[in-house]
């Protein structure tokens, strides 16, 4: 079932709903428990009523025809116009207002006019025996009445055109269509709706009580109160009934939206920045639009803040190459290769972007450590090789220092354990298989490969071919099987590639 056929099944239900409780219910009780009426009288307004409502439904029902086309050519053409989904949207906006008005209008005159004509063409046939100004009553009545239905279909209308506007958000994004918008145009107001509803509640009882106290004492004609009490708390309790369903579909009306709102802050609060669909033509319209703003808002602060730590990231490794100018680009290349590898290892995006974080930063620990034996070109002393063996732990602690924020805690593992070795022989912690951290198992591949295949000033880069064959021998001890395997067969593909393109 399409969304306008079920639209159009909710707004029939409600119509019979509003029908029943307004016309029939209200309506009846006002006619045939407060008038006093022989068997022949009965059926004879029976049939004025039956008359009534047929011509008021074939009123209605056209002019509900035009109301609803705008609507039913979104949902029923193949691809509609951007003005044609313009002129839809607008009108399903619009939809409770216009069904006020016909109720108020083809419904009220629909029913009313034949009815009285009826009944005055009754009353001079002698048919029935009521006075006159009963008519100008009836009409009093009749237009109580069709308020109270107006009010009735107003709310049911509201919140089944709230459905449908969640539909046209898909169809025109099914279409290509930019998002639809109101341009904060508000065609009813929480204010009003309040007033109009607060007001009617009140006053209607009354009005209506004492309309109906007036025919029924001018039928008892001052006697049987008993019975005319017993007749005026059946009014009542109905009465009563009536207003309490106003209240509370006012009140339903205000909460859903507030309900909306609310969970939709609740997500922003967990990290869920999803925009609200504008189904609202009142001030809850404004709201979501500021709802909405607040979400872009957070958005660009967010890519903001992300572009801030992206440069961050570069800064540091810059400022690493900047210092040991013969390792400049290693960084970036060993968190290129980290990537390859994560992502044939099937990582999540959140992980791999960790990862790529970590692998920028793993050597920036250097910056501790002296010149003359970070930059020395002759082989190493044991202590100056201690000294060098520490900048794990000098970068993890600079880590520290800064204050990552929580989500990017887990980059600093990975820079402190990238020399760790499965056996046990690595340095700074002498960790040994799972106990190392998993961004240094992996790190720990991509930075031997690319330290062996980069050039130095004391020696020339090996060959992609016997560097494969040292990763090839030291996984299991030196390095992880798995990631190691991954990085081989990422070689091997590259060799493939070029080999196959010359």
């Amino acid at each position: 079932m399409g969304p306008f056929t079920a639209f159009q099944r909710r707004i029939l239900f409600n119509y019979m709903i509003g029908s029943l409780l307004a016309v029939f219910g209200v309506g009846s009780v006002f006619i045939f428990h407060t008038l006093s009426l022989s068997d022949s009288e009965v059926h004879y307004l029976v049939k004025v009523m039956v008359i009534s409502v047929v011509i008021m439904l074939t009123g209605e029902f056209i002019i509900y025809r035009s109301h609803v086309k705008p609507i039913k050519e979104v949902f029923r053409s193949e691809r509609p116009s951007m003005h044609a989904v313009k002129q839809g949207y607008l009108a399903a906006h619009q939809f409770p207002l216009l069904t006020v008005k016909r109720i108020m209008g083809p419904h009220l005159f629909g029913l009313a006019i034949p009815s009285s004509l009826l009944s005055l063409t009754g009353i001079y046939l002698d048919w029935i025996h009521l006075p006159y100004y009963y008519i100008a009553l009836a009409w009093s009545g009749a237009f109580l009445i069709a308020v109270l239905h107006s009010l009735i279909e107003f709310f049911l209308t509201y919140q089944s055109v709230q459905l449908l506007l969640h539909s046209f958000s898909a169809r025109t994004k099914e279409l290509g269509y930019p998002a639809l918008k109101l341009e904060g145009r508000i065609y009813l107001s929480i204010k009003r709706k309040m007033l109009i509803s607060s007001l009617f509640t009140a006053v209607f009882p009354v009005l209506l009580f004492i309309l109906a106290s007036q025919i029924r004492l001018s039928q008892e004609g001052g006697s049987g109160l008993e019975s005319y009490w017993s007749w005026s708390v059946l009014v009542i309790v109905v009465i009563l009934f009536m207003a309490l369903v106003i209240a509370v579909l006012l009140y339903r009306s205000i909460e859903q939206p507030m309900n909306s709102l609310r969970q939709r802050f609740e997500e922003v609060r967990s990290g869920e920045l999803e925009y609200m669909n504008n189904i609202y033509s009142d001030e809850f319209s404004k709201l979501v639009t500021g709802f909405n703003h607040m979400v872009s808002s957070i958005k660009e602060r967010d890519e903001r803040n992300e572009q801030l730590l992206e440069s961050f990231f570069t800064v540091f490794a810059a400022t690493l190459d900047a210092r040991d100018p013969y390792t400049a680009g290693h960084s970036a290349r060993v968190a290129d290769y980290c990537v390859q590898i994560a992502s044939r290892a099937n990582f999540s995006l959140e992980d791999i972007d960790l990862l790529r974080k970590s692998a920028l930063l793993h050597d920036i620990g250097k910056i501790g450590v002296r010149d003359h034996v970070l930059l020395k070109e002759e082989s190493l002393t044991e202590e100056e090789f201690e000294q060098i063996k520490q900048h794990p732990v000098i970068g993890a602690d600079i880590l520290h220092q800064v204050q990552l924020p929580s989500e990017l805690l887990p980059v600093i593992p990975g820079v402190r354990s990238h020399h760790e070795r499965l056996d046990g022989k690595g340095y700074p912690d002498g960790l040994t298989g799972t106990e190392i951290p998993l961004f240094g198992r992996l790190m720990a591949v991509a930075d031997a490969f690319d330290a062996m295949t980069s050039d130095r000033p004391y020696r020339k880069g090996m060959s992609i071919e016997q560097a494969m064959r040292i990763i090839e021998e030291g996984k299991g001890t030196q390095w992880d099987v798995y990631f190691a395997d991954l990085l081989l067969a990422i070689m091997r593909e590259k060799n493939l590639n070029q080999v196959s393109s010359t």
